[in-house]
């Protein structure tokens, strides 16, 4: 059974994750200081490094296992290889899009605060490293309907669709529906959206290609 001390010091850090999701929410991660989170949860300005060295580290608590638990849907959905390439991408869009509208008030911190560049190989932030991992999941799923694009013709495709469904996420960001009701009505215009791009990304590897075929033929 734990003792007191260590129920209340449990109790602290919970107040302490909740003040600081609440305060990042309202001002925005850069924002918002250690020290206010500390008067918003109850404790001294001190006290809170017992529980956290920074704000670095709040973010890593309030935002990995979310992220973590999407990164495993998202995982699941690629290894559905009874589904077509467009059906596994659209599959993994509409789940990174309903996670996103099912956290709107912290959609901005789980991706974007301390962010880095999508491309970035070796992260230090433990959540950067998450963020590119989710990153190149959309990307590999990307790559399995686009057969034939170069690597570097498909980072900026993958830029683009990812572009895209944040796009559809900021849209929405302050609507009254819930995200259920957002999902049910919307899906297929997502889908829509979906195979758009998918036929632009296949045009424009076919002029590339018509491009380099006919240089090589002059």
């Amino acid at each position: 059974m734990l003792r007191k001390q260590e129920l209340r010091s449990a109790e602290t850090r919970r107040d302490i994750v909740s003040a600081a999701g609440r305060l990042f929410a309202e001002r925005g991660f850069d924002a918002v200081t250690m020290r206010e989170i500390a008067g918003r949860a109850g404790c001294s300005h001190t006290a809170i490094y017992i529980h956290f060295k920074n704000k670095e580290a709040l973010l890593h608590e309030l935002s990995m296992p979310s992220l973590l638990e999407l990164k495993q849907r998202m995982e699941n959905i690629l290894l559905h290889h009874d589904l077509s390439s467009e059906e596994r991408l659209k599959g993994i869009s509409r789940e990174f899009i309903r996670f996103c509208l099912q956290n709107r008030t912290m959609y901005t911190i789980f991706f974007e605060a301390k962010s880095v560049r999508v491309d970035e190989e070796r992260p230090v932030l433990p959540i950067n490293q998450l963020r590119n991992g989710l990153f190149r999941l959309l990307q590999q799923a990307l790559q399995d309907c686009l057969d034939g694009q170069r690597n570097d013709t498909l980072l900026t495709s993958a830029r683009i669709f990812f572009f895209m469904i944040h796009g559809i996420v900021g849209t929405y960001t302050y609507s009254d529906e819930t995200s259920e009701a957002l999902m049910e009505r919307l899906s297929p215009t997502f889908d829509e959206a979906v195979d758009t791009l998918l036929l632009g990304f296949r045009q424009q590897t076919a002029l590339r290609q018509q491009t380099i075929q006919g240089g090589t033929t002059l």
